[in-house]
């Protein structure tokens, strides 16, 4: 109870921090000026960098990152208590009783059920849509604001519960196939259409995401990677570069690619 009532006295701390840089007399003239719309770039940012902390493992990051995180969730719940829609211990209550909801086996006693969670969603994502029409389309409330791969994943994936995808992988890569197809024939073109190359390179993008649906991966996580791996590659032509006295910009493609290939070589 002890630790309960410091971590209320935390809590509350923090909210009073909020509202003083808020003030409209005596407040911080940025913070007063901002609005879910100019927050909301900042909240995406504070996700990617917990993200990237956790990925690197740095523990005192971490903990810098989640409070940072933490603060634009009451930053948005004080926009909310401002406009009088519902402050920052709704959104505790809010979310605590969804999670006791989608939690039978832990707080009710019952036996957990294969797929209670998608279950209990799909109910609610229900009950939403009797409530309001609007959202009642399949692909509803897949937020615009994801990482472009992710929302192609979300999209799909809730395509996919209606029936509306590929056999298998396979398939997927024949689609691939024909995407291909067609870029090449666009960059064939005798006069090339920057609107249309962007329609093609957008549209094998697309098939790339569910090909790693199809493959259980996701396709966030398999490009993060694939960046870092670039980077550690390109890293170590530098280096190797440097130790023939050369810098990247002053060596050949052919020159780069031979190290290239040889570090590729050597992480096997």
């Amino acid at each position: 109870m002890i630790l309960r009532l410091e971590a209320m006295s935390d809590i509350a701390r923090l909210l009073a921090v909020m509202a003083a840089l808020r003030d409209p007399e005596t407040g911080c003239p940025w913070d007063r000026n901002q609005d879910f719309a100019t927050i909301a770039p900042y909240t995406i940012e504070e996700a990617y960098e917990v993200a990237d902390v956790i990925a690197r493992e740095d523990r005192a990051g971490l903990f810098d990152e989640l409070g940072d995180l933490l603060f634009q969730v009451v930053y948005h719940a004080r926009l909310a208590e401002e406009r009088g829609w519902f402050d920052f211990a709704a959104v505790a209550r809010g979310i605590a009783e969804k999670m006791i909801r989608r939690h039978p086996h832990v707080f009710a006693g019952k036996q957990p059920e294969p797929g209670a969670w998608e279950a209990g969603k799909a109910a609610e994502r229900s009950a939403a849509a009797i409530a309001a029409v609007v959202n009642a389309a399949t692909l509803a409330g897949v937020p615009r604001a994801l990482p472009a791969l992710t929302r192609a994943l979300k999209l799909t994936a809730r395509a996919a519960r209606v029936g509306f995808d590929w056999p298998d992988a396979p398939a997927v890569l024949a689609k691939l196939a024909e995407e291909t197809a067609e870029l090449e024939a666009e960059l064939a073109a005798e006069r090339r259409d920057a609107a249309r190359l962007a329609d093609e390179v957008g549209d094998m993008l697309f098939v790339l995401a569910n090909l790693a649906r199809k493959l259980e991966l996701d396709p966030e996580i398999c490009l993060r990677q694939a960046n870092e791996k670039f980077v550690k590659r390109f890293n170590a032509v530098e280096k190797s570069l440097a130790s023939e006295g050369k810098m990247p910009s002053e060596a050949s493609l052919t020159e780069m690619e031979a190290h290239w290939q040889a570090v590729k070589f050597h992480e096997r």
